[in-house]
Protein backbone atom coordinates (compact mmCIF):
# COMPACT_ATOMS: atom_id res chain seq x y z
CA UNK A 1 0.00 0.00 0.00
CA UNK A 2 1.53 3.35 -0.99
CA UNK A 3 2.08 5.80 1.82
CA UNK A 4 0.32 9.13 1.78
CA UNK A 5 -0.25 11.99 4.13
CA UNK A 6 -3.70 12.64 2.66
CA UNK A 7 -6.99 10.79 3.05
CA UNK A 8 -7.78 8.28 0.35
CA UNK A 9 -9.83 9.64 -2.50
CA UNK A 10 -13.07 7.86 -3.28
CA UNK A 11 -15.47 8.21 -6.17
CA UNK A 12 -16.40 11.72 -7.35
CA UNK A 13 -13.43 13.20 -5.46
CA UNK A 14 -14.81 12.38 -2.01
CA UNK A 15 -12.55 11.06 0.74
CA UNK A 16 -12.91 7.31 1.25
CA UNK A 17 -13.25 6.15 4.88
CA UNK A 18 -9.94 5.28 6.49
CA UNK A 19 -9.52 1.61 7.50
CA UNK A 20 -9.48 0.65 11.20
CA UNK A 21 -5.72 0.15 11.07
CA UNK A 22 -5.21 3.84 10.35
CA UNK A 23 -6.85 4.79 13.64
CA UNK A 24 -4.80 2.15 15.45
CA UNK A 25 -1.64 3.82 14.12
CA UNK A 26 -2.89 7.17 15.43
CA UNK A 27 -3.63 5.63 18.82
CA UNK A 28 -0.17 4.07 19.11
CA UNK A 29 1.65 7.24 18.12
CA UNK A 30 -0.51 9.24 20.47
CA UNK A 31 0.28 6.84 23.30
CA UNK A 32 4.03 7.12 22.67
CA UNK A 33 3.92 10.89 22.34
CA UNK A 34 2.02 11.32 25.60
CA UNK A 35 3.74 8.49 27.53
CA UNK A 36 7.04 7.71 25.74
CA UNK A 37 8.13 5.31 28.47
CA UNK A 38 5.86 2.70 26.76
CA UNK A 39 8.22 2.50 23.78
CA UNK A 40 10.21 -0.52 25.12
CA UNK A 41 6.92 -2.44 25.27
CA UNK A 42 6.29 -1.85 21.55
CA UNK A 43 7.95 -4.67 19.59
CA UNK A 44 7.57 -6.36 16.23
CA UNK A 45 7.16 -3.21 14.14
CA UNK A 46 9.27 -0.49 12.55
CA UNK A 47 8.49 2.64 10.55
CA UNK A 48 7.72 0.52 7.48
CA UNK A 49 4.74 -1.01 9.30
CA UNK A 50 2.79 2.26 9.04
CA UNK A 51 0.56 3.10 6.11
CA UNK A 52 1.33 6.82 5.76
CA UNK A 53 4.58 8.72 5.41
CA UNK A 54 3.60 11.03 8.29
CA UNK A 55 2.97 8.15 10.71
CA UNK A 56 6.20 6.41 9.68
CA UNK A 57 8.17 9.64 10.18
CA UNK A 58 6.75 10.25 13.65
CA UNK A 59 7.44 6.68 14.77
CA UNK A 60 10.99 6.78 13.43
CA UNK A 61 11.60 10.02 15.30
CA UNK A 62 10.23 8.57 18.55
CA UNK A 63 12.49 5.56 18.17
CA UNK A 64 15.57 7.67 17.43
CA UNK A 65 15.27 10.16 20.29
CA UNK A 66 15.84 9.28 23.94
CA UNK A 67 12.63 9.62 25.91
CA UNK A 68 12.35 12.43 28.47
CA UNK A 69 12.91 11.64 32.12
CA UNK A 70 9.66 10.26 33.56
CA UNK A 71 7.87 12.75 35.82
CA UNK A 72 5.82 11.99 38.86
CA UNK A 73 2.32 10.79 38.18
CA UNK A 74 0.47 14.02 39.12
CA UNK A 75 2.84 16.16 37.10
CA UNK A 76 2.69 13.71 34.19
CA UNK A 77 -1.10 13.70 34.26
CA UNK A 78 -1.11 17.48 34.23
CA UNK A 79 1.33 17.51 31.31
CA UNK A 80 -0.79 15.15 29.26
CA UNK A 81 -3.95 17.07 30.13
CA UNK A 82 -2.30 20.28 29.01
CA UNK A 83 -1.19 18.66 25.76
CA UNK A 84 -4.72 17.49 25.10
CA UNK A 85 -6.37 20.80 25.96
CA UNK A 86 -4.01 23.41 24.58
CA UNK A 87 -3.88 24.27 20.85
CA UNK A 88 -0.09 24.49 21.09
CA UNK A 89 2.51 23.33 23.61
CA UNK A 90 2.99 25.74 26.42
CA UNK A 91 5.61 26.14 29.16
CA UNK A 92 5.12 24.78 32.64
CA UNK A 93 5.96 21.83 34.75
CA UNK A 94 5.93 19.57 31.68
CA UNK A 95 8.60 21.65 29.91
CA UNK A 96 10.94 18.68 29.48
CA UNK A 97 8.21 16.72 27.74
CA UNK A 98 7.37 19.68 25.52
CA UNK A 99 11.03 20.02 24.57
CA UNK A 100 11.15 16.35 23.62
CA UNK A 101 8.01 16.73 21.50
CA UNK A 102 9.69 19.59 19.69
CA UNK A 103 12.67 17.38 18.91
CA UNK A 104 10.33 14.64 17.67
CA UNK A 105 8.61 17.10 15.37
CA UNK A 106 11.90 18.41 14.01
CA UNK A 107 13.22 14.90 13.36
CA UNK A 108 9.94 13.76 11.77
CA UNK A 109 9.92 16.77 9.44
CA UNK A 110 13.10 15.49 7.85
CA UNK A 111 11.05 12.62 6.43
CA UNK A 112 7.62 14.29 6.12
CA UNK A 113 7.99 18.03 5.63
CA UNK A 114 4.32 18.86 6.02
CA UNK A 115 4.12 17.83 9.67
CA UNK A 116 3.18 20.49 12.24
CA UNK A 117 2.69 20.63 15.99
CA UNK A 118 -1.04 20.35 15.36
CA UNK A 119 -0.46 16.89 13.87
CA UNK A 120 1.22 15.71 17.05
CA UNK A 121 -1.60 17.14 19.15
CA UNK A 122 -4.15 15.35 16.97
CA UNK A 123 -2.31 12.07 17.48
CA UNK A 124 -2.26 12.53 21.25
CA UNK A 125 -5.97 13.29 21.26
CA UNK A 126 -6.65 10.18 19.13
CA UNK A 127 -5.29 7.81 21.79
CA UNK A 128 -7.98 6.63 24.22
CA UNK A 129 -5.67 4.69 26.58
CA UNK A 130 -1.87 5.15 26.34
CA UNK A 131 -1.14 2.06 28.44
CA UNK A 132 -2.67 -0.04 25.66
CA UNK A 133 0.27 0.80 23.39
CA UNK A 134 1.46 -2.87 23.15
CA UNK A 135 -1.99 -3.95 21.97
CA UNK A 136 -2.02 -1.20 19.35
CA UNK A 137 1.42 -2.29 18.14
CA UNK A 138 0.24 -5.88 17.79
CA UNK A 139 -2.67 -4.78 15.61
CA UNK A 140 -0.33 -2.74 13.43
CA UNK A 141 2.01 -5.71 13.12
CA UNK A 142 -0.89 -7.91 11.98
CA UNK A 143 -2.03 -5.43 9.34
CA UNK A 144 1.54 -5.00 8.13
CA UNK A 145 1.83 -8.79 7.75
CA UNK A 146 -1.38 -8.78 5.70
CA UNK A 147 -0.05 -6.10 3.34
CA UNK A 148 3.32 -7.82 2.94
CA UNK A 149 1.63 -11.12 2.15
CA UNK A 150 -0.64 -9.42 -0.37
CA UNK A 151 2.33 -7.86 -2.18
CA UNK A 152 4.28 -11.13 -2.24
CA UNK A 153 1.27 -13.01 -3.64
CA UNK A 154 0.79 -10.28 -6.21
CA UNK A 155 4.41 -10.58 -7.32
CA UNK A 156 3.97 -14.34 -7.72
CA UNK A 157 0.86 -14.04 -9.88
CA UNK A 158 2.40 -11.27 -12.01
CA UNK A 159 5.66 -13.19 -12.52
CA UNK A 160 3.73 -16.27 -13.63
CA UNK A 161 2.06 -14.18 -16.35
CA UNK A 162 5.17 -12.25 -17.46
CA UNK A 163 5.90 -13.53 -20.97
CA UNK A 164 9.03 -11.37 -21.25
CA UNK A 165 11.04 -13.43 -18.75
CA UNK A 166 13.73 -15.63 -20.31
CA UNK A 167 13.08 -18.43 -17.80
CA UNK A 168 9.54 -17.93 -16.46
CA UNK A 169 9.22 -21.15 -14.46
CA UNK A 170 12.40 -20.66 -12.34
CA UNK A 171 11.42 -17.00 -11.82
CA UNK A 172 7.92 -17.93 -10.66
CA UNK A 173 9.25 -20.65 -8.36
CA UNK A 174 11.74 -18.18 -6.84
CA UNK A 175 8.84 -15.85 -6.03
CA UNK A 176 6.98 -18.79 -4.52
CA UNK A 177 9.99 -19.53 -2.29
CA UNK A 178 10.06 -15.90 -1.13
CA UNK A 179 6.33 -16.07 -0.42
CA UNK A 180 6.73 -19.29 1.57
CA UNK A 181 9.52 -17.74 3.66
CA UNK A 182 7.30 -14.77 4.42
CA UNK A 183 4.49 -17.10 5.49
CA UNK A 184 6.88 -18.91 7.84
CA UNK A 185 7.89 -15.58 9.37
CA UNK A 186 4.27 -14.60 9.95
CA UNK A 187 3.56 -18.01 11.50
CA UNK A 188 6.44 -17.52 13.93
CA UNK A 189 5.12 -14.10 14.96
CA UNK A 190 1.49 -15.13 15.36
CA UNK A 191 0.86 -18.43 17.20
CA UNK A 192 -1.99 -20.72 16.12
CA UNK A 193 -5.44 -20.46 17.58
CA UNK A 194 -8.80 -22.15 17.22
CA UNK A 195 -10.80 -21.61 14.07
CA UNK A 196 -7.70 -21.30 11.92
CA UNK A 197 -9.23 -22.06 8.51
CA UNK A 198 -9.80 -18.92 6.44
CA UNK A 199 -12.97 -18.37 4.50
CA UNK A 200 -12.54 -19.88 1.05
CA UNK A 201 -12.78 -17.23 -1.65
CA UNK A 202 -14.31 -17.84 -5.05
CA UNK A 203 -11.56 -18.66 -7.49
CA UNK A 204 -11.24 -16.04 -10.22
CA UNK A 205 -11.99 -17.42 -13.69
CA UNK A 206 -8.99 -18.35 -15.79
CA UNK A 207 -8.75 -17.12 -19.39
CA UNK A 208 -9.44 -19.75 -22.06
CA UNK A 209 -6.36 -21.51 -23.46
CA UNK A 210 -4.81 -20.18 -26.61
CA UNK A 211 -4.66 -22.05 -29.88
CA UNK A 212 -0.96 -22.84 -29.38
CA UNK A 213 -1.68 -24.65 -26.14
CA UNK A 214 -4.57 -26.60 -27.67
CA UNK A 215 -2.50 -27.56 -30.71
CA UNK A 216 0.41 -28.81 -28.60
CA UNK A 217 -1.94 -30.89 -26.47
CA UNK A 218 -3.46 -32.50 -29.60
CA UNK A 219 0.01 -33.22 -30.98
CA UNK A 220 1.05 -34.84 -27.72
CA UNK A 221 -2.04 -37.04 -27.67
CA UNK A 222 -1.39 -38.12 -31.25
CA UNK A 223 2.26 -38.87 -30.57
CA UNK A 224 1.46 -40.82 -27.41
CA UNK A 225 -1.17 -42.81 -29.30
CA UNK A 226 1.38 -43.71 -31.98
CA UNK A 227 4.15 -44.50 -29.46
CA UNK A 228 2.44 -45.50 -26.19
CA UNK A 229 5.71 -46.78 -24.73
CA UNK A 230 6.81 -43.17 -24.24
CA UNK A 231 3.94 -42.62 -21.83
CA UNK A 232 5.79 -44.71 -19.25
CA UNK A 233 8.57 -42.09 -19.31
CA UNK A 234 6.10 -39.28 -18.57
CA UNK A 235 4.58 -40.16 -15.23
CA UNK A 236 5.22 -36.56 -14.22
CA UNK A 237 2.38 -35.44 -16.52
CA UNK A 238 -1.24 -35.69 -15.32
CA UNK A 239 -4.62 -34.76 -16.71
CA UNK A 240 -4.65 -31.67 -14.49
CA UNK A 241 -1.87 -30.18 -16.60
CA UNK A 242 -4.01 -29.97 -19.74
CA UNK A 243 -5.83 -26.77 -20.58
CA UNK A 244 -8.84 -28.45 -22.25
CA UNK A 245 -11.01 -30.98 -20.36
CA UNK A 246 -11.35 -33.19 -23.45
CA UNK A 247 -7.58 -33.44 -23.79
CA UNK A 248 -7.21 -34.16 -20.08
CA UNK A 249 -9.71 -37.00 -20.36
CA UNK A 250 -8.00 -38.46 -23.44
CA UNK A 251 -4.64 -38.42 -21.65
CA UNK A 252 -6.17 -40.32 -18.74
CA UNK A 253 -7.58 -42.82 -21.24
CA UNK A 254 -4.15 -43.31 -22.77
CA UNK A 255 -2.44 -43.84 -19.41
CA UNK A 256 -5.16 -46.31 -18.41
CA UNK A 257 -4.71 -48.37 -21.57
CA UNK A 258 -0.93 -48.39 -21.17
CA UNK A 259 -1.20 -49.44 -17.53
CA UNK A 260 -3.48 -52.32 -18.53
CA UNK A 261 -1.12 -53.23 -21.40
CA UNK A 262 -4.12 -53.02 -23.72
CA UNK A 263 -3.86 -52.24 -27.45
CA UNK A 264 -3.47 -48.50 -28.11
CA UNK A 265 -4.55 -46.78 -31.32
CA UNK A 266 -7.02 -43.98 -32.16
CA UNK A 267 -10.00 -46.35 -32.15
CA UNK A 268 -9.25 -47.95 -28.77
CA UNK A 269 -8.57 -44.55 -27.23
CA UNK A 270 -11.87 -43.23 -28.58
CA UNK A 271 -13.73 -46.24 -27.15
CA UNK A 272 -12.04 -45.82 -23.78
CA UNK A 273 -13.04 -42.15 -23.82
CA UNK A 274 -16.66 -43.14 -24.36
CA UNK A 275 -16.52 -45.64 -21.51
CA UNK A 276 -15.07 -43.05 -19.14
CA UNK A 277 -17.61 -40.38 -20.05
CA UNK A 278 -14.99 -38.11 -21.61
CA UNK A 279 -17.01 -37.53 -24.78
CA UNK A 280 -19.87 -35.06 -24.48
CA UNK A 281 -22.78 -34.26 -26.74
CA UNK A 282 -20.70 -31.55 -28.40
CA UNK A 283 -17.68 -33.80 -29.06
CA UNK A 284 -17.23 -34.93 -32.64
CA UNK A 285 -15.76 -38.48 -32.57
CA UNK A 286 -14.48 -38.14 -36.13
CA UNK A 287 -12.54 -34.99 -35.13
CA UNK A 288 -10.98 -36.86 -32.20
CA UNK A 289 -9.96 -39.72 -34.48
CA UNK A 290 -8.51 -37.19 -36.91
CA UNK A 291 -6.09 -35.49 -34.52
CA UNK A 292 -5.18 -38.74 -32.75
CA UNK A 293 -3.92 -40.09 -36.08
CA UNK A 294 -1.34 -37.32 -36.67
CA UNK A 295 1.67 -37.97 -34.46
CA UNK A 296 4.44 -35.40 -34.01
CA UNK A 297 8.12 -35.93 -33.16
CA UNK A 298 8.73 -36.08 -29.38
CA UNK A 299 6.04 -36.83 -26.83
CA UNK A 300 8.24 -36.01 -23.79
CA UNK A 301 9.15 -32.62 -25.23
CA UNK A 302 5.52 -31.78 -25.92
CA UNK A 303 4.59 -33.04 -22.47
CA UNK A 304 7.22 -30.79 -20.94
CA UNK A 305 5.76 -27.83 -22.82
CA UNK A 306 2.32 -28.62 -21.44
CA UNK A 307 3.69 -29.04 -17.92
CA UNK A 308 5.57 -25.74 -18.33
CA UNK A 309 2.28 -23.93 -18.91
CA UNK A 310 0.62 -25.84 -16.09
CA UNK A 311 3.29 -24.78 -13.57
CA UNK A 312 2.85 -21.12 -14.50
CA UNK A 313 -0.94 -21.38 -14.45
CA UNK A 314 -0.81 -23.00 -10.99
CA UNK A 315 1.58 -20.32 -9.71
CA UNK A 316 -0.76 -17.62 -10.99
CA UNK A 317 -3.79 -19.25 -9.36
CA UNK A 318 -1.96 -19.69 -6.05
CA UNK A 319 -0.92 -16.04 -6.04
CA UNK A 320 -4.45 -14.88 -6.81
CA UNK A 321 -5.93 -17.10 -4.12
CA UNK A 322 -3.57 -15.80 -1.43
CA UNK A 323 -4.32 -12.26 -2.56
CA UNK A 324 -8.02 -12.95 -2.04
CA UNK A 325 -7.29 -14.26 1.47
CA UNK A 326 -5.53 -11.00 2.33
CA UNK A 327 -8.39 -8.96 0.86
CA UNK A 328 -10.74 -10.34 3.53
CA UNK A 329 -10.13 -8.24 6.68
CA UNK A 330 -11.89 -10.86 8.80
CA UNK A 331 -9.01 -13.31 8.32
CA UNK A 332 -6.53 -13.24 11.19
CA UNK A 333 -2.76 -13.48 10.54
CA UNK A 334 -2.70 -17.16 11.40
CA UNK A 335 -5.69 -17.83 9.16
CA UNK A 336 -3.70 -16.20 6.38
CA UNK A 337 -0.82 -18.54 7.20
CA UNK A 338 -3.02 -21.65 7.04
CA UNK A 339 -4.69 -20.61 3.81
CA UNK A 340 -1.41 -19.62 2.17
CA UNK A 341 0.31 -22.86 3.11
CA UNK A 342 -2.55 -24.92 1.71
CA UNK A 343 -2.43 -22.96 -1.53
CA UNK A 344 1.34 -23.31 -1.81
CA UNK A 345 1.02 -27.08 -1.37
CA UNK A 346 -0.53 -27.29 -4.84
CA UNK A 347 2.46 -25.50 -6.30
CA UNK A 348 4.86 -27.75 -4.40
CA UNK A 349 3.28 -30.86 -5.92
CA UNK A 350 3.51 -29.68 -9.51
CA UNK A 351 6.99 -28.30 -8.86
CA UNK A 352 8.15 -31.80 -7.94
CA UNK A 353 6.76 -33.16 -11.20
CA UNK A 354 8.43 -30.32 -13.12
CA UNK A 355 11.78 -31.21 -11.59
CA UNK A 356 11.24 -34.85 -12.54
CA UNK A 357 10.39 -33.89 -16.10
CA UNK A 358 13.39 -31.61 -16.59
CA UNK A 359 16.00 -33.65 -14.73
CA UNK A 360 18.74 -34.86 -17.11
CA UNK A 361 18.73 -38.23 -15.36
CA UNK A 362 15.10 -38.90 -16.30
CA UNK A 363 14.97 -37.20 -19.67
CA UNK A 364 14.83 -39.74 -22.58
CA UNK A 365 17.11 -39.39 -25.63
CA UNK A 366 15.69 -37.52 -28.64
CA UNK A 367 13.71 -39.49 -31.18
CA UNK A 368 13.16 -38.99 -34.88
CA UNK A 369 10.23 -39.95 -37.09
CA UNK A 370 10.38 -41.83 -40.34
CA UNK A 371 10.11 -38.53 -42.19
CA UNK A 372 13.00 -37.14 -40.15
CA UNK A 373 15.18 -40.13 -41.05
CA UNK A 374 14.57 -39.37 -44.71
CA UNK A 375 15.22 -35.64 -44.55
CA UNK A 376 17.66 -35.25 -41.65
CA UNK A 377 17.40 -34.38 -37.97
CA UNK A 378 14.02 -33.05 -36.88
CA UNK A 379 14.19 -29.54 -35.44
CA UNK A 380 11.74 -30.35 -32.67
CA UNK A 381 13.65 -33.14 -31.00
CA UNK A 382 14.82 -30.54 -28.48
CA UNK A 383 13.53 -27.18 -27.34
CA UNK A 384 14.39 -24.50 -29.94
CA UNK A 385 16.24 -22.24 -27.50
CA UNK A 386 17.74 -24.92 -25.33
CA UNK A 387 15.99 -27.39 -23.05
CA UNK A 388 13.52 -25.97 -20.60
CA UNK A 389 15.39 -25.53 -17.36
CA UNK A 390 14.26 -26.00 -13.83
Amino acid sequence: MPRTTRPQEGAHGTSAPSPPGYFTEQALLGALLSEPHHLPDVTGIGPDAFTTAAHAAVFAAIQALPAPTPVEAPDHAAAVAALRMQPAPGPGEHAEHITWLGKVLAAARERARGLTAAHLHALINACPTPRHAPAYARIIEAEHARRRLHKAAQRLSHTARDASLPQPVPSALAEADALASLVDGIAAAFPPHSGSLPRTPTRPPEPPPGEEAAQEERLLLATATARPAEIEQMRWLTGEDFALPLHAGLWQCLTTLVRRRAPVDPVTVLWQAQQRGVLTSTTDPQEVLGFLAKPDVSAPYLGERILHRSVLATAHQVGRRIESFTDDPANSPYQLVVGSRRALTELTAIRTRWQQATSPATRPPPRTTRAARRTGPAPTTAAPAGRLTR
